[in-house]
């Protein structure tokens, strides 16, 4: 088969690959229905993050079972599922506490963009659809497997509750999500910084009360006016920089809870700061297999539509087109379609 394969900077290739078996009696092999391009696939293809040998990418996935192990008792062949970028046996402490990302088993699922895909520890880590949902719910039903995920955990880490003033630092797919989120757990006021017009629409489609464009200390500034004076009750952070994770603790109240879902690149946090802003603070990679069944039903029964984040559709040998455009902010996230 042919897949995506980063090489270095800038330099993505869709290439022959090995074709994934079945390599341990725990594992399942799926035909992808849908795959995509995320904001954190960015990281390595600007360089920032270090690619010492070519990769396969892509970790976020929806399709149909193919085959599954000797081991494999709850998913079977035929079954759409979907699943995490984090396959996770779902018995152990950290899984039972709610943390699959943590699982003492975890294996990283990559290699998504391409047409057929290996997901280890197969019962822990797939959920299947009572059926196989139609061609229109596959863009929501794969934003689930991260973005979603990943947007809820953000809401649920900053403890987003009804009638809550929440801001949302990023105004990426996650971001974007994570004002889905904080709305549909009944925040009252919904704030999102973006600079971007497109983006902005879409916050508001998804629940966005305010918009404020100013970023560090003067995005700061403007959520204080716009609460006055007092700080959000929950500051989502959705980037993972020194200026977007700062931003999020001096936007919180004291007494406020941030959370930090965007992957950390040179982030370091003063423990004096720490100290004085008297905040909570949660994150980490989102525990995407505790939210799923909840989100997949969300989903089918019509309540949420978060693949409206898809904003670009490419089959995927045009994958090095999907990440120029995110690269260039020309799309917010390319559906790929193998």
């Amino acid at each position: 088969m042919r897949g995506a394969v980063l090489y270095g900077p800038r330099d993505i290739r869709f290439e022959e690959r090995d074709t994934p078996r079945i390599a341990q009696p725990t594992d399942a092999i799926i035909t992808l229905s849908a795959t995509c391009v995320c904001g954190s696939d960015l990281w390595p293809y600007r360089g920032i993050q270090a690619v010492p040998e070519p990769t396969p990418m892509g970790h976020e996935y929806c399709g149909i079972v193919e085959d599954v192990g000797g081991a494999v008792t709850k998913i079977k062949p035929g079954q759409f599922v979907i699943g995490s970028f984090f396959a996770s046996d779902n018995a152990c402490p950290n899984c039972d506490a709610g943390y699959q990302s943590s699982c003492q088993h975890r294996e990283f699922v990559g290699g998504a963009q391409a047409p057929v895909l290996r997901v280890p520890l197969a019962d822990g880590t797939l959920v299947a659809t009572s059926d196989v949902p139609t061609k229109e719910l596959i863009p929501s039903l794969l934003a689930v497997s991260d973005v979603m995920g990943t947007g809820w955990f953000a809401a649920d880490a900053a403890n987003v509750k009804p009638g809550c003033t929440v801001a949302v630092v990023g105004d990426g797919a996650v971001g974007l999500l994570a004002v889905l989120s904080a709305k549909r757990m009944g925040a009252e006021r919904i704030i999102a910084m973006s600079r971007h017009e497109s983006r902005q629409k879409l916050a508001r489609e998804f629940g966005a009360t305010d918009i404020v464009t100013e970023r560090g200390e003067a995005g700061v500034a403007r959520i204080m006016e716009l609460t006055g004076g007092v700080g959000a009750d929950s500051v989502l952070e959705c980037v993972g920089t020194q200026e977007s994770m700062m931003q999020a603790i001096h936007a919180t109240r004291p007494g406020g809870y941030v959370s930090y879902v965007g992957v950390p690149h040179g982030v370091e946090l003063k423990g004096e700061e720490l100290f004085f802003a008297q905040v909570h603070l949660h994150g980490g990679p989102a525990p995407v297999r505790r939210f799923l069944p909840k989100l997949i039903d969300l989903v089918c029964n019509g309540k949420i539509n978060p693949g409206k984040v898809f904003d670009l559709t490419l089959p995927l040998e045009q994958v090095a087109e999907g990440y120029r455009a995110m690269d260039e902010r020309r799309a917010i996230k390319a559906l790929l379609r193998p």
